[in-house]
């Protein structure tokens, strides 16, 4: 996909926009690579070797360090990208742009995606920086798409000049030599028993939630679940893949691309947009507590309570991202109304699907990892493919039914009733769903104590 991306992104952008191909990728490659930045943050895992028994052989510590960095090297996060610019490069050489300029610019564009790399290890737990980063990267993007300020006018000219000064790419180049410096200095500066792998004494911190016991036995587990969100490396990586998600209605929204133009896949976008976290965190129970979950099933939890807790968390965050999408009230009242229909449904609807699709996910998850943050292969089998039916197809289909027999309207409204028909059948659905948690227990245990 990401090839025929590269070939046909010429074509397109001279034939269909009547711009220069070159200077248009350039003109947001700014957005690209800070993009990139994010998604390694969030998914890319970190270099991780067991140094202990290679500390007692002769070995250097810098080739310690040095194969760790290699691991990284052909990362998915670093492939990925020359299986676009290499066919744009090979296209942009047919029609006739200067060999070498072509080349050195492709050199530049590789030392940039590096250099990401090793920011992603020097920024590595550095939450706040990074959602600062964020926050900065959607407020240009908001500013320019309002015509208010275009940050672009001045990213660009590095960019083009990259390509016109061919040789200028040798600061990208040294940039990425600077970072690798730093980052290897501060990994061989750890590499010590009594250093990097000695134990930290920290300040106990105490976490006031009593305002969840008003969930009654249901608080407890409400309580794990934010803190193991709050503590670990995979859960946080949820949040922010929920977070992005708020922006995918641009696609579709605004007419950005053509085939999303129908009114069908407005509902799409807005089960995304709103059920993000719902989609990403549901898909995944009991998974999350798969470190202890023999410990839970030797006392005395009932699984409708352990499920509840889960349910209401991800109601939650389904509330949560409908407020903040609120902003889609610039495209029209229309727009938001959709997005309601869709947080309706996924409360009444897709909270009870993802929760009766994960008692057939017997995938462990490691949290302090973000590897298959998007998802595992093992996740998927015929059962959970059944269950994506009523969670994507369904609403749409019932949209669709209503636009094309009467009006739009009735296309929310059959959708919102599906929801609120599911939340009034919650306790006659929980209780289906809980006896199939039972049925599946012994064999969920089994998948837990098995490793990959």
């Amino acid at each position: 996909m990401v090839v025929s991306g590269g070939i046909g992104a010429y074509f397109f952008i001279e034939e269909n926009l009547n711009l220069d191909p070159l200077d248009t990728i350039n003109r947001f490659l700014i957005y690209w690579f800070i993009f990139n930045l994010l998604l390694r943050y969030a998914l890319q895992k970190m270099p991780v070797i067991n140094i202990k028994p290679l500390l007692l052989l002769p070995f250097k510590k810098k080739k310690i360090v040095s194969f760790a960095f290699g691991k990284t090297i052909f990362s998915f996060f670093n492939i990925i990208h020359t299986f676009f610019f290499i066919p744009f490069s090979i296209v942009l050489i047919q029609n006739e742009y200067p060999v070498l300029n072509v080349l050195l610019w492709n050199i530049g564009l590789v030392a940039l995606i590096y250099c990401n790399n090793f920011l992603n290890i020097i920024l590595n737990k550095k939450d706040n920086l990074i959602f600062i980063i964020g926050g900065v990267l959607a407020v240009f993007g908001t500013l320019q798409y309002l015509e208010y300020f275009d940050i672009t006018t001045y990213t660009t000219p590095f960019f083009t000049t990259l390509y016109q000064i061919p040789f200028l790419s040798i600061v990208p180049v040294i940039t990425l030599i600077l970072l690798w410096i730093i980052s290897f200095r501060s990994f061989t500066k750890d590499l010590y028993l009594d250093a990097g792998l000695a134990s930290k004494t920290n300040t106990v911190k105490t976490e006031n939630l009593d305002w969840l016991n008003r969930f009654g036995k249901t608080a407890t587990f409400l309580k794990n679940d934010i803190k193991l969100i709050k503590r670990n490396r995979r859960a946080r990586s949820t949040i922010i893949v929920s977070f992005l998600f708020l922006f995918y209605g641009l696609l579709f929204f605004t007419g950005a691309v053509e085939t999303y133009d129908g009114p069908i896949w407005r509902i799409f976008a807005a089960i995304f947009i709103t059920g993000g976290f719902l989609l990403g965190f549901g898909q995944f129970v009991p998974s999350w507590d798969s470190s202890y979950y023999p410990l839970m099933m030797t006392q005395n939890i009932r699984y409708k309570e352990y499920l509840s807790s889960k349910w209401w968390l991800m109601v939650i965050a389904t509330l949560v991202s409908t407020v903040l999408a609120s902003g889609y009230l610039y495209f029209g009242w229309e727009v938001y109304l959709v997005i309601v229909v869709a947080a309706i449904y996924n409360i009444g609807v897709n909270s009870h699907i993802v929760l009766w699709a994960g008692a057939y996910v017997k995938t462990p998850i490691d949290l302090a990892s973000n590897k298959y943050a998007f998802g595992d292969k093992q996740a998927f089998n015929m059962k959970t493919m059944m269950l994506a039916f009523p969670k994507m197809a369904l609403p749409m289909l019932l949209y669709a039914i209503g636009y094309y027999a009467y009006s739009p309207y009735l296309g929310y409204a059959l959708v919102a009733i599906a929801g609120i028909a599911g939340f009034a059948f919650k306790d006659a659905v929980f209780s289906k769903i809980e006896r199939i948690y039972k049925t599946e227990k012994y064999k969920t245990l089994a998948a837990y104590k098995q490793t990959k």
